[in-house]
């Protein structure tokens, strides 16, 4: 049996004046009546349209208007909408979910389920049901540029029965009213005037369904002289009071707000922050900014930089691919190509092979790096994956990262195939042997890294064949990279003498192991140390989240030539901490410390070092084996004090004016 087709009052919601600008903004949906509701003013009026409507064809047949209580049971049915230029977001009651899911499935009948979002997905039953669906890529996404944030300021203007002249917040549904817009009312004439105030009067003070402000004076939140000022009674005011009403109104706003938010400006960044914290903050008087990868415990650097992607459904252990995809299969829609990427259905396979008891997956796409490194040659594909096994209580997280250099890599620098997947195999082998050895020579990493694979198609030379990618998969490291901890945490000087000793245990594996970029620049307190710090936010520990770069500096034999690069983490810091000597003192003391120790555990094993990677010979072409022998011939002719006093010299280097230089940029070797 065919569903019905949905009843539209009003018209389509993507619907356009002859200018372009949608007609309706806002809907309101009754899932099991099968109507959609869009039609000029706020969600309230258009449930009682709704009603008005309902009791007329009841009239015309005959039938008396619903009673009270069926007017409560179909009020309280519906469902809030919320319309944007290209996309239709669903604002559900939390008590309610199933009901939000059964207007979300009626929706796609007459839209692209790509073009259908969530919002309110901060409250923990909204955000929890739609991740247990694998969907959290359809929960609307917090911008991440200005020019993001620019463009939703201006996809948030809106009216209720005149002219927009509000910034709706989508998730509280409240409507912002800055002073510029307030003023140019009175650019309207009388009659524009008189009808613009009767709505800031009919609905500033009165709370919608989700109990948060119909209307707010941006800015100026807290402000009973203005809802005072708003009690006149606009409609009856003859035309000289109502221009001396506006203009107190107008007065009395001015004076609440500081010059900044007197003109309607995105172009100045603290206006633009403003609004946008108004704009996206979860309820009234909250401007805290969360999205779902502060909610998943990851740290700032990965706060909207996540782009959640279409995955699949679980239920009873039966795999469920999200419906997009199919769609995608014959669409030309760059937008949809673009969400739909097939690494991540072979992602949930894999893990569906791995685990037997998973309740749910999603996984997303890192848009923007994470360390400050500039770009280098390789594949450079991240993702992160949150999961949720039956009989644990917390979610697992996981980074996906692609290998560098894997099959398809080496077909783009035209090698033949048979040579490509042997070369991706031994790079395979080299990044989980660099580990090993990173680990004996003291590097604390991830417990836990795993490899595995997935199919890709290639195209060359007019044929598409099947390729095998190699990805490698950690547990998420729960800390803070050192490059990107706050200035103000080095102001305690406990918290500087921990950071500094654990960045010199950290830098002693770091030289040891030749950690550098292919152009011989040190990679170091540059985004993969992570500092974890304890409940009373102080350093206790430092994990190297990703050890890429080790083992590409074998050939240097002095290793005091990088003494300038491993002064510049405590260098640039100087300036920050209460006692620099301290801090200087105690990353070198810890650097010698760690180094000496590493040193005398190789020569007390010294066969055990050697023979790790004997099975293969080496080659002075640079094969893994012959690193590990010129590294550990290194080590045991290196005097760590001698480099700690180098590391010293270029720690405290004269600037101009005879002082400290505190922000000396580190140098590669010539």
């Amino acid at each position: 049996m065919m569903a019905s087709p949905l009843l539209i009052l009003g018209e389509h919601p993507f619907a356009r004046t002859p200018q372009g600008k949608l007609k309706c903004r806002i809907g309101t949906i009754f899932p099991h009546e099968g109507v959609l509701v869009m039609l000029p003013g706020i969600h309230a009026t258009q449930r009682q349209a709704y009603l008005e409507w309902v009791d007329a064809h009841r009239q015309a047949s005959g039938r008396p208007p619903l009673s009270s209580e069926e007017r409560a049971a179909v009020w309280n049915d519906a469902v809030d909408l919320v319309v944007e230029e290209d996309c239709l977001f669903i604002r559900p009651d939390p008590a309610k979910m199933s009901l939000a899911f059964e207007a979300d499935n009626l929706l796609q009948e007459m839209l692209p389920k790509q073009k259908i979002r969530f919002l309110h997905v901060l409250n923990q039953e909204v955000r929890q049901a739609i991740k247990e669906r694998g969907e959290l890529w359809r929960i609307a996404p917090l911008p991440h540029t200005i020019e993001e944030m620019k463009a939703m300021i201006a996809a948030s203007r809106i009216g209720i029965g005149g002219r927009d002249i509000y910034y709706y917040n989508k998730t509280t549904g409240t409507r912002y009213l800055t002073y510029q817009e307030l003023v140019g009312l009175g650019t309207l004439g009388e009659e524009g005037l008189r009808r613009h105030l009767v709505e800031l009067a009919t609905y500033t003070g009165r709370e919608n369904a989700q109990h948060n402000l119909e209307i707010r004076f941006f800015g100026a939140e807290n402000a009973p002289e203005l809802l005072e000022l708003l009690r006149a009674d606009f409609a009856a005011l003859p035309s000289a009071e109502l221009w001396q009403s506006y203009q107190r109104v107008k007065e009395a706003f001015r004076r609440l707000l500081p010059p900044v938010l007197l003109h309607d400006d995105p172009s100045s960044a603290e206006w633009r922050n403003r609004m946008v914290s108004a704009l996206v903050a979860p309820r009234s008087g909250r401007d805290d900014q969360v999205a779902e990868e502060m909610l998943l415990g990851l740290s700032p650097e990965f706060y909207m930089s996540i782009r959640w992607l279409p995955g699949g459904r679980i239920e009873h252990g039966e795999l469920f691919f999200d419906s997009v995809f199919e769609q995608a299969e014959n669409s030309a829609d760059p937008e949809l190509l673009s969400l739909c990427d097939n690494k991540v259905r072979q992602f949930i396979l894999n893990y569906m092979r791995e685990f037997d008891d998973l309740e749910y997956v999603n996984i997303g796409r890192v848009i923007a790096p994470l360390s400050r490194r500039r770009a280098r040659q390789g594949r450079r594909d991240v993702y992160v994956a949150a999961l949720k096994r039956a009989g644990i209580s917390h979610e697992v997280v996981r980074v996906i990262r692609m290998m560098k250099w894997g099959t398809r890599e080496h077909l783009d620098c035209g090698r033949p195939l048979d040579e490509a997947m042997l070369r991706s195999e031994e790079y395979r082998d080299y990044v989980l042997n660099r580990r090993v050895a990173c680990r004996h020579l003291g590097m604390n990493l991830p417990p836990r890294v795993t490899a595995n694979r997935i199919s890709e198609w290639y195209t060359r030379d007019g044929s598409t064949f099947r390729i095998w990618s190699i990805y490698f998969e950690r547990d998420y490291v729960p800390g803070i990279a050192t490059d990107k901890l706050p200035d103000h945490c080095f102001e305690n000087g406990e918290y500087a003498v921990r950071f500094a000793r654990l960045m010199g245990r950290a830098a002693a594996s770091n030289i040891i192991v030749g950690r550098c970029d292919l152009s011989k620049e040190v990679m170091f307190d540059d985004g993969d140390e992570m500092i974890i710090e304890d409940e009373k936010g102080l350093p206790v520990d430092l994990v190297v989240a990703d050890p890429t770069g080790t083992f590409n500096d074998y050939t240097s034999g002095d290793l005091c030539q990088w003494a300038e690069a491993y002064a510049q983490p405590i260098r640039k810091r100087l300036r920050l901490v209460p006692d620099p000597q301290a801090f200087a003192q105690a990353y070198l003391e810890s650097f010698v410390e760690r180094f000496r120790a590493i040193q005398e555990e190789y020569r007390q094993h010294r066969k055990k070092f050697d023979m790790l990677f004997k099975y293969e010979p080496p080659d002075k072409v640079g094969n893994f084996p012959y690193r590990w022998q010129c590294v550990l011939a290194r080590l045991d002719q290196a005097d760590p004090e001698e480099i700690a006093q180098h590391i010293r010299q270029h720690i405290f280097q004269k600037g101009p004016g005879g002082r400290p230089a505190s922000r000396a940029m580190a140098s590669s070797p010539a």
